[in-house]
């Protein structure tokens, strides 16, 4: 009997180390075909998920795959993320094992495109530190009390962000707090001021034409270049980890080669 227990749990072990084996293996196919398709630089990574995954291989089909690339250039950007979550994903193992092109059939996909405050930053001449915050009801209202416009009160706080940099003001180094809205124009993020402050409520007034620089300043568009998989953008928002993030969605895909095809 022990020697059949210790027979048994050492054919668990191959078989977990084999599941894992192929998992691998699989997960690098899929990765190299994410590079072309993403058109990155490097493979990204890449998780296929459940246990065991022999099973699913054998079947073709896989419940999600996870699709993970950081630090990616775009003109002036030099740290965007990218994430796509495929759902549904068929796909036989001897094709992803194979030789050739691999084609994948996905039936939902969400894509995220993740930028931090650093690459903001570098939009923002004369700014440094920047840091980028989340804001909630209690927050506007707080600003309204500390003599923000009453207007900002009414802000959608998933619409709304507060942008906060050091800048040199009247001679000196000085903290600015920013209250802006965000919109999704075109792809495209458009950051809108909508209060302008010196940080802590004791500070002196902005002067008018200062006041008017630092909105012109912070008015800005941001290119983060096209969601992953022709995912249709869909939302926009600040994240409590201190970025800006653009998603969406798509169904019905078939990826492969250097192509994406929608399906209706």
């Amino acid at each position: 009997m022990r020697r059949l227990v210790i027979a048994l749990l050492a054919l668990v072990g191959v078989l977990v180390v084999a599941d894992f084996g192929a998992a691998a293996l699989a997960e690098s196919a899929v990765s190299r075909q994410m590079r072309t398709q993403l058109a990155l630089a490097d493979d990204p990574s890449v998780r296929i998920n459940g246990f065991p995954f022999l099973t699913q291989a054998v079947a073709g089909k896989y419940g999600s795959v996870d699709v993970d690339a950081q630090r990616i250039s775009l003109g002036q950007l030099r740290e965007l993320g990218v994430r796509a979550q495929l759902r549904d994903v068929q796909a036989p193992l001897p094709m992803l094992l194979g030789p050739g092109e691999k084609t994948l059939l996905v039936r939902a996909a969400e894509g995220t495109v993740r930028i931090p405050a650093n690459d903001v930053q570098r939009l923002l001449p004369g700014i440094e530190k920047l840091r980028i915050e989340t804001l909630d009801e209690g927050a506007l209202e707080k600003a309204v009390d500390d003599g923000a416009d009453v207007s900002i009160a009414d802000l959608d706080p998933d619409e709304a962000v507060r942008l906060v940099g050091t800048s040199n003001l009247l001679g000196q180094s000085t903290e600015v707090t920013v209250i802006a809205t965000l919109e999704l124009v075109e792809n495209r993020i458009r950051i809108v001021p909508q209060d302008v402050r010196l940080a802590g409520t004791d500070s002196p007034t902005i002067p008018g034409p200062v006041r008017q620089s630092l909105q012109r300043l912070f008015t800005i568009t941001i290119d983060p270049g096209t969601l992953p998989l022709q995912v249709a953008p869909t939302k926009l928002r600040a994240t409590p980890d201190g970025a800006l993030e653009i998603s969406g969605r798509a169904r019905d895909l078939t990826l492969g080669g250097t192509t994406v095809a929608v399906g209706g």
